[in-house]
């Protein structure tokens, strides 16, 4: 059992920072009086918090326009006296995020509220482990200029396989031989910086829960489509990763019987059989002979009964697949992102009978289902987003001093 730091002052003069900073943070501008009404904190504990804050240059302050859109101008404003409002000072530091695909690094560096800055791209000559951490180092270097001495905080690294986020350790690497690598500490060493590992759906996850559909959302699932197929969840507002960083493997649940070959060894993966690799498979084997997903996806928009049917058997079981997850979770929203969303227009009627039908009556009642194409430049974002999860969250435990955060610590 992990242990919490004891409660002194300063434990909850940073847990109250966090509270505050996510606040403005979620609101974009608000009034101290706001900041106590939806905290529950008292109105001097949010004057002194604010008055560190924006001592320490991570909020800042302006007269609100009453008339503004948005603007969380109060009834004071109606006697003459317009509320201050804060907001997050985003360039007030910067986060680095990666993407690792099979043939590049995708490197973006990002603000306090992951606005993209500077993007930086390096091609993967060979992929083994030198190699990587050099190719990100590279890339870091070539963005770090853009913060104009301004402190970056951190990086954050998305790759598929399956993690351990707390150990910073690459366990199984989808794309390469990788097994049981410390990649978060040679990353560190390599960059000087803190560095946050994680698989890259859950990089896609932190993206939503940044600036996406799951903004302000305690419960919901993305979906990823693409070569594969995962699965990123956030219960109870917190991104769940299993035990050892394995939950999420959504594309390896088994949807027939003795069915085709999958790539992770068993037969009958919902992977094999409605991915695009699978969907082009499926396609290839009507026409007698070999068709790329973008060939396949050209014949679907004009009609084609062999493409339109592959893509609708694809979105019937993975339909399936997710109505059984809601039965499971009950989320509120289910995001379906990556490359694979490309085929939606083929497919998402299909998918949506089939997951309504698998669905429990009412469960799907409500549900809201949003497509987000992401492309490598979004999940580079959502990376540096892991990173900044931890800045905007207080040391909790012992040990974790050299942990970045944007609370009194530092």
């Amino acid at each position: 059992m992990q242990s919490i730091r004891t409660g002194s002052k300063q434990l909850i003069r940073e847990i109250n920072q966090a509270i505050v900073l996510n606040a403005v943070r979620m609101r974009r501008a608000v009034s101290r009086t706001e900041i106590a009404k939806q905290t529950g904190l008292g109105l001097p504990t949010v004057s002194g918090i604010t008055a560190e804050l924006v001592d320490a240059g991570l909020l800042v302050e302006r007269e609100s326009d009453a008339t503004a859109p948005g603007s969380s101008a109060t009834a004071s404003s109606a006697l003459g006296r317009r509320p201050v409002l804060l907001s997050l000072n985003a360039a007030a530091g910067y986060a680095i995020g990666a993407k690792i695909t099979e043939r590049q690094v995708v490197a973006v560096l990002t603000d306090l509220d992951a606005n993209v800055v500077a993007r930086h791209d390096l091609s993967l000559k060979r992929r083994d482990i030198d190699a990587v951490v050099d190719a990100i180092g590279q890339c870091a270097d070539a963005l770090t200029p853009s913060a104009d001495g301004r402190p970056i905080h951190g990086a954050g690294v998305g790759l598929a396989g399956v993690i351990d986020r707390d150990r910073g350790e690459v366990r199984h690497a989808t794309y390469s031989d990788w097994e049981s690598v410390p990649l978060a500490s040679l990353l560190s060493e390599r960059l000087g910086r803190p560095v946050v590992v994680d698989n890259d759906v859950n990089a896609l996850v932190a993206a939503e829960q940044w600036f996406g559909a799951g903004r302000g959302i305690a419960d919901f699932v993305t979906v990823s489509v693409g070569r594969g197929i995962g699965l990123g969840l956030v219960l109870d507002g917190r991104l769940y990763r299993g035990a050892h960083g394995g939950a999420g493997e959504f594309g390896h649940i088994k949807v027939m019987a003795d069915g085709p070959a999958c790539p992770c060894g068993s037969r009958g993966c919902l992977e094999a059989l409605a991915s695009e690799p699978a969907i082009a498979a499926a396609v290839s084997a009507a026409k007698g002979t070999k068709l790329t997903i973008t060939k396949v996806l050209a014949l679907a928009a004009s009609g084609d009964d062999d493409a339109l049917r592959a893509y609708a058997d694809a979105g019937r079981l993975l339909g399936t697949a997710i109505g059984n997850l809601l039965n499971v979770l009950n989320p509120r929203v289910v995001v379906l992102a990556g490359e694979g969303t490309r085929g939606c227009p083929f497919q998402l009627a299909a998918m949506r009978e089939a997951m309504e039908a698998a669905a429990f009556d009412g469960i799907a009642d409500d549900l809201e289902l949003v497509v987000e194409p992401w492309d490598d430049e979004a999940w580079a974002r959502g990376a540096a987003s892991l990173l900044l999860g931890e800045l905007f969250q207080p040391a909790l435990r012992p040990g974790e001093d050299s942990r970045p955060s944007l609370t009194a610590r530092q």
